[in-house]
């Protein structure tokens, strides 16, 4: 008989490639998602006669009690988050009840109902912020510049300190950015690669950007979710740091976007004053040998084969012609 996997947060980008690799690994799959007026399973519409849909909010404790209590999971992702940095500037206190609380909830719960599973955290690049060095380590200290970082850090270590109090086989994947045509309409990199379909396709003329300088370590999301299975199939607990080890500026980014379809990138972007953070994060960039060593993980998608990926997708969503 196949293992048991409950993810929550299943409805995102990770969550949908996250559940693709464990069905063809053989697991059953469980997803704890949160109710929504409209329909919110567009990325995983192709899996929904393979998977279980567990209604439930990571605000609830009791619903995650329930869902625990279906699926009997061996193993659980813990992916849900309101992952946009931005917003959490506008929302810090629902972004820390989701993001910080919201895991403190579902370790208590799988403390009390599933002790023997095994537990991923979703830990963030952004938990670095002003970073202290370059690269970024496991050993690297935390020193977050928006309510989202502040709130993956608390999530880091309630891992760390429920995996040391009560002996749970609970690990932290801090994962840096990584990108696919399933990543969300706000983050700069899809904003950037949907623009290009868009223009190239005659709809709009522009697309405003803030700080063009930010320099990010990008991977695809496609990748990663292989990292995170592979930490829960150790013997021992463990964090990693998941990512590329190549830095690029978000100019680059829109460079390489645009000249994939013929275009000038300085003849279309826009840089927005108003799209500034109040604390940037100026640079981050992974160190993954630990992961490399540990788990045998490579990265296999690289950058300019990320951007050509999205903006070939968004291509084909507006039926633009290259």
């Amino acid at each position: 008989m196949g293992k048991r996997a409950l993810i929550t947060g299943l409805t995102g980008q990770d969550g949908s490639y996250l559940a693709e690799l464990l069905l063809s690994k053989g697991y059953e799959v469980f997803g704890f998602v949160r109710r929504t007026s409209g329909d919110n399973t567009g990325r995983i519409r192709h899996l929904l006669d393979d998977i279980t849909i567990l209604d439930g909010d990571m605000i609830d404790l009791a619903s995650m009690i329930r869902a625990l209590d279906v699926a009997l999971p061996d193993e659980i992702y813990n992916l849900a988050a309101q992952s946009f940095v931005g917003t959490s500037w506008t929302q810090p206190v629902s972004t820390t009840d989701f993001d910080a609380l919201g895991t403190a909830r579902l370790l208590e719960a799988v403390r009390l109902r599933m002790p023997d599973a095994r537990v991923y955290q979703a830990s963030s690049s952004e938990m670095f912020g002003k970073v202290r060095e370059v690269p970024q380590t496991e050993d690297t200290p935390f020193h977050p510049r928006s309510p989202y970082g502040v709130s993956k850090v608390y999530s880091y270590w309630a891992t760390v300190n429920y995996r040391e109090s009560f002996d749970m086989y609970a690990c932290n994947g801090i994962l840096f950015n990584h990108e696919s045509p399933r990543r969300g309409h706000e983050f700069v990199t899809r904003k950037i690669s949907l623009a290009v379909a868009a223009i190239k396709a005659g709809r709009q003329e522009s697309v405003k950007l803030g700080n063009l300088d930010a320099k990010r370590d990008w991977g695809f999301a496609g990748d990663y979710v292989k990292a995170m299975w592979l930490m829960l199939q150790q013997p021992v607990a463990d964090d990693f740091v998941i990512a590329t080890g190549e830095m690029h500026t978000v100019r680059e980014f829109a460079e390489l976007a645009f000249e994939h379809v013929g275009l000038a990138w300085q003849d279309h972007v826009v840089v927005e004053d108003a799209l500034l953070r109040p604390a940037e994060v100026d640079l981050l960039l992974g160190d993954p040998s630990k992961a490399k060593a540990v788990l045998g993980w490579e990265p296999e998608v690289r950058f300019p084969e990320l951007v050509a990926m999205m903006v070939d997708a968004d291509m084909e969503r507006v039926g633009a012609d290259r």
